[in-house]
């Protein structure tokens, strides 16, 4: 940190042309939308860039990097969201006579030593701000935006700046970080609390106007940017370039805002229906080749798949088939780009790692335990799938593999009203790292048939001995049911309903009562 402030300092006081090399996610704009903020306060006119996601692909690729210096000429590049996994363009960039610095949350590129051991493989520049270069780093669970809120806090305290509010902009702290599911502890939930209200007061125009067509409204929770506000930021660059949505947090202009913000809600719409198609196509072909005894793994691929949207696919198949999945699509000339989502247990880029030992033919790959991306030819896909199920079932124990719902507590239908619930949301945010709390019912029976919605969610009035409640279970539909009455799993939240502030439940799953 302490290099990345004094280079960061040393450029703004020799007016030198700097880059703020960013990712096309939501964290990787809010960061870029950050920085550049900052960088303006400072007197400072950096330029912003971004990758296009179908022609260069993630972070700093050859083709990427080329464009950067073709256009802006920087003496200062910053990657931000990206850069650790990229020692060998980083090397060329400073071949170019360009430092850089690395702002990033990615785990390293590991190769292996002589005796076999793994080794992390850095890059060789000013500066790399990520904790997870550093086991006994304390801020393993910061993502990119979260890194250079801190990066700007320390440029403060270095140079201070009294008309700079960095707390106002902890609206875009709390999108990057809750978008990129990192951990909700520590600092994360102060910066996730506190950036919600943030962004329920925001004066920043563009995301006002995506929350009305998203319609969010305060108080603002987890949910609503992770299912309203995330997935219309990311619908950009998931399909073209996201260069929308970071014009849209920056601009101040009320019209382009509004014509930015009804784009990005279409295009996520767009994203939907891609969506559905590499889905239904997916679970085509896995249903003729799974065997849940057998594999431990998914490992799909096709060709014409928009590799834009491979990341939601295969999440929603390695929750449906509670496997870890990795998805990739191929262009008409063979060229792959996958993405992959885990379950507990199974560390990504370790098994990643692991098949890349075995040469089977990845050509580059990056990401986080949970979630992460590679390169591949269609001509290896076979060798890979192979390799990558064997490494999984190596590492996944027979227990990760079975499908399980880890209750928290029972809760009577008796014990449930407003009261109650203003004492669980004291617990928000909730998260991945800080779950909300799954409770349980027994012997509940439905009262009268459940209502569809949206042609996939089912809507339940439920019964407990004398105590009735409104119950939602998303994406039932299609589910056979135990004859009731059942024990249900589930979560409570604030339900608008017939204009009362009621106390509503989401099912997550149930069962046959037991009896006694």
């Amino acid at each position: 940190m302490r290099a990345a402030v004094g280079r960061i300092l040393a450029a703004l006081d020799s007016h030198e042309r700097i880059v703020l090399f960013g990712d096309y996610d939501v964290d990787g704009v809010t960061s870029l939308a950050l920085l550049a903020e900052m960088l303006r306060a400072y007197g400072a006119t950096p330029e912003l860039f971004l990758p296009l996601r179908m022609e260069e692909g993630y972070g700093l690729s050859r083709e990427s990097v080329q464009r950067c210096l073709d256009q802006y000429h920087p003496q200062l590049l910053i990657a931000i969201d990206c850069g650790t996994a990229s020692a060998n363009e980083i090397s060329e960039l400073k071949n170019c006579d360009v430092d850089v610095i690395v702002l990033d949350h990615h785990q390293p590129s590991r190769g292996y030593g002589s005796a076999g051991e793994p080794k992390s493989q850095l890059p060789d520049c000013v500066a790399i701000v990520n904790p997870k270069i550093d086991s006994a780093s304390p801020f393993h669970y910061l993502c990119s935006v979260g890194i250079v809120f801190k990066l700007c806090h320390a440029l403060l305290k270095t140079r201070s700046l009294p008309e700079f509010d960095l707390k106002s902009k902890l609206d875009l702290v709390a999108l990057g970080t809750v978008a990129d599911i990192v951990p909700l502890v520590e600092e994360n939930r102060l910066l996730v609390q506190r950036g919600a209200i943030e962004i329920g007061s925001t004066s920043r125009v563009g995301l006002r106007k995506l929350m009305q067509v998203a319609g969010v409204r305060p108080p603002i929770l987890p949910d609503d940017i992770g299912y309203r506000l995330g997935p219309r930021l990311n619908a950009a660059g998931r399909l073209s370039t996201a260069e929308k949505s970071l014009r849209l947090l920056l601009t101040s202009d009320e019209d382009q805002a509004a014509a930015l913000a009804i784009e990005l809600d279409q295009q996520n719409r767009e994203r939907q229906e891609v969506e559905k198609e590499i889905l239904a196509a997916a679970i085509v072909t896995i249903g003729k080749q799974f065997d849940a005894p057998r594999d431990a793994a998914i490992v799909a691929g096709a060709r014409g798949w928009h590799p834009g949207v491979l990341g939601i696919v295969a999440s929603r198949i390695a929750r449906k088939y509670h496997r870890p999945t990795i998805v990739i699509g191929f262009d008409e000339n063979g060229v792959g780009k996958g993405s992959g989502r885990s379950i507990d247990g199974l560390n990504l880029v370790d098994a990643l790692t692991r098949c890349a030992s075995r040469d089977c033919g990845i050509e580059k790959f990056g990401g986080h335990e949970m979630a992460a991306g590679l390169s591949l030819h269609e001509d290896n896909f076979s060798k890979f799938a192979e390799a990558f199920c064997s490494t999984a079932r190596e590492l996944l124990s027979e227990e990760a593999l079975q499908r399980s719902l880890r209750l928290d507590h029972e809760l009577p239908f008796t014990n449930i009203d407003v009261k109650f619930l203003r004492l669980h949301e004291l617990l928000q945010p909730f998260g991945n790292g800080n779950p909300q709390p799954l409770f349980f019912a027994r012997a509940v029976e439905p009262v009268g048939a459940p209502r569809v919605s949206n042609e996939k969610h089912l809507v339940f009035r439920l019964r407990q001995g004398d105590r009735r409640r409104r119950a939602v279970y998303f994406d039932s539909a299609a589910n056979e049911f135990p004859p009731p009455p059942w024990d249900v799993a589930f979560r409570i939240g604030v339900d608008e309903y017939g204009g009362e502030t009621l106390v509503g439940m989401r099912i997550e799953g149930m069962r046959a009562a037991e009896r006694a």
